[in-house]
């Protein structure tokens, strides 16, 4: 039998979805950093084999909402979870959940399994758990496919419900924007806050050379110096690491070229968080 289905991952800002998705499709599908609040739309990774095709839905945090994103946020949540066959709730290992987390798990639906992560990490870990993993060490993971594969549905013959070559959804001109939002917030850790977005103004592809111009959206002005860094260092450092990226999934020379755009309280903008894709 073939099995195949919908799985959305949920939980708290910085509980490890992202990483246990690139960990079990083994391709970087979501971007990975230690702030809060990292994804922002709901992302697929998909694993596919001769007896199973899995699709994995990474969702934002579940957080309070304090801007219209953190409200789009919030929505993509509740479209994940009405739509699927398994709901994973993803418990930080390294920490003790509160009574709001635990009652948010208890009246979630019964379609549901705790997976408690960062195993790896010295912490509490007193919640009972279905099943407890590490996306860093993969211990446990297979056995966590196990336990998926458990609660999806049987087909007689194979039955894909996306092409079996396809590991996200995304375009490749997302996953780049979104490489290069990785690396501003990984260099820039606390030194500018979380209200950056991407824009890709420009994508043309010729035979051996495709050619990328994209903004850094910030909200402030003293927050555009921090991004290019003295002598451009910083800006040089993020379009770097995005060039090796793009380089990697598209397989040709690319150039980039980075810009820095101030766009105030974008985050409260409707127009301004559907052009930049949220």
């Amino acid at each position: 039998m073939f099995k195949a289905g919908y799985v959305a991952l949920i939980g708290l800002p910085n509980a490890g979805k992202s990483s246990l998705v690139n960990a079990l499709v083994g391709q970087k599908v979501a971007i990975v950093s230690s702030k809060p609040q990292t994804t922002r739309d709901n992302i697929l990774g998909i694993i596919t084999t001769n007896e199973y095709q899995i699709v994995f839905v990474d969702t934002p945090g579940i957080h309070r909402s304090k801007n219209s994103l953190d409200k789009a946020m919030n929505k993509s949540v509740r479209s994940a979870i009405s739509g699927v066959d398994l709901v994973l709730y993803l418990l930080d290992g390294s920490k003790t959940p509160n009574q709001e987390e635990i009652d948010y798990i208890n009246h979630l639906s019964q379609n549901k399994k705790v997976v408690r992560t960062k195993i790896d990490l010295k912490g509490q870990q007193d919640f009972e758990s279905d099943i407890s993993i590490s996306s860093k060490t993969g211990e446990n993971l297979a056995q966590l496919i196990n336990l998926i594969l458990d609660n999806l549905p049987s087909y007689e013959k194979p039955t894909y419900l996306y092409d079996p070559d396809y590991y996200t959804d995304k375009s490749v001109k997302f996953l780049i924007s979104e490489q290069i939002r990785e690396e501003a917030l990984n260099i820039l850790k606390q030194e500018v806050p979380h209200g950056i977005a991407v824009e890709i103004i420009r994508f043309y592809e010729e035979k051996d050379i495709v050619f990328i111009d994209a903004d850094i959206v910030c909200e402030e002005d003293r927050h555009k110096g921090m991004i290019i860094g003295k002598g451009g260092e910083v800006l040089k450092r993020i379009g770097s690491s995005a060039r090796q990226y793009a380089q990697s999934i598209l397989e040709k020379k690319v150039m980039i070229k980075l810009f820095v755009r101030v766009e105030k309280d974008w985050r409260n903008k409707p127009q301004k968080l559907k052009n930049l894709g949220y």
